[in-house]
């Protein structure tokens, strides 16, 4: 039994888009035991990324998996798809009923510690689509989740990340809006994070 909770929704008083968090989108004993699931059986790598013209690497372990043919690009790193696996089709279906959305790539973030973070961005890459619809899902430590508006500067929120959580963010929240996992200075547990996009 997944003992999902789909009453439980919060939608972020954001202007210009559409974001809706659900803290609870998995028990706590489901999430203990995707987050086990996920971190044994993920290929784990670390890339290395170029940052105004210096190789750095990568603050988070990554994976990517998805349909055929399918390779993500960011950052100048190009990600080709391992094949769905069981436990990721599973996962999909369910977050693609609650986001009434079919998605076909979910790239997998590993942060291992309060050093790993991931900097201010959109998720606009070409391949994309204009006005992408991305889903997200949480397991392990919590961590802050940070969201601004792109012209209007006094529009900023923070979120919690809770363990087994998912948030949905839909129409105009990649055109008008960048967000980020900052690092911090509290010690933190390793947290696994699946975004799941639509590469068109």
């Amino acid at each position: 039994m997944l003992n999902l909770f789909p009453e439980e929704k919060i939608t972020l008083d954001l202007p210009d888009a559409i974001v809706e968090y659900y803290p609870n989108f998995f028990s706590k004993e489901k999430a203990d035991e995707l987050f086990a699931l996920l971190d044994k059986n993920t290929p784990w790598q670390q890339d290395t990324i170029t940052v105004y013209g210096k190789n750095h690497p990568q603050p988070r372990l990554t994976a990517l998996f998805g349909n055929e043919g399918k390779p993500y690009k960011y950052s100048n790193i190009i990600m080709n798809p391992h094949p769905w696996n069981s436990t990721l089709v599973h996962l999909k279906e369910l977050v693609e009923v609650k986001a009434n959305h079919h998605f076909t790539t979910v790239l997998l973030n590993r942060y291992r510690n309060e050093r790993d973070s991931n900097g201010w961005h959109a998720d606009n890459e070409k391949e994309l689509g204009r006005d992408p619809i991305i889903a997200s899902l949480s397991f392990g430590e919590e961590r802050t989740f940070q969201l601004k508006h792109n012209t209007l500067k006094e529009v900023k929120q923070s979120l919690i990340l809770k363990h087994g959580s998912l948030i949905l963010m839909k129409e105009g929240s990649q055109i008008h809006y960048k967000h980020q996992i900052p690092k911090t200075t509290s010690p933190k547990n390793a947290r696994i994070n699946l975004t799941f996009r639509t590469i068109l």
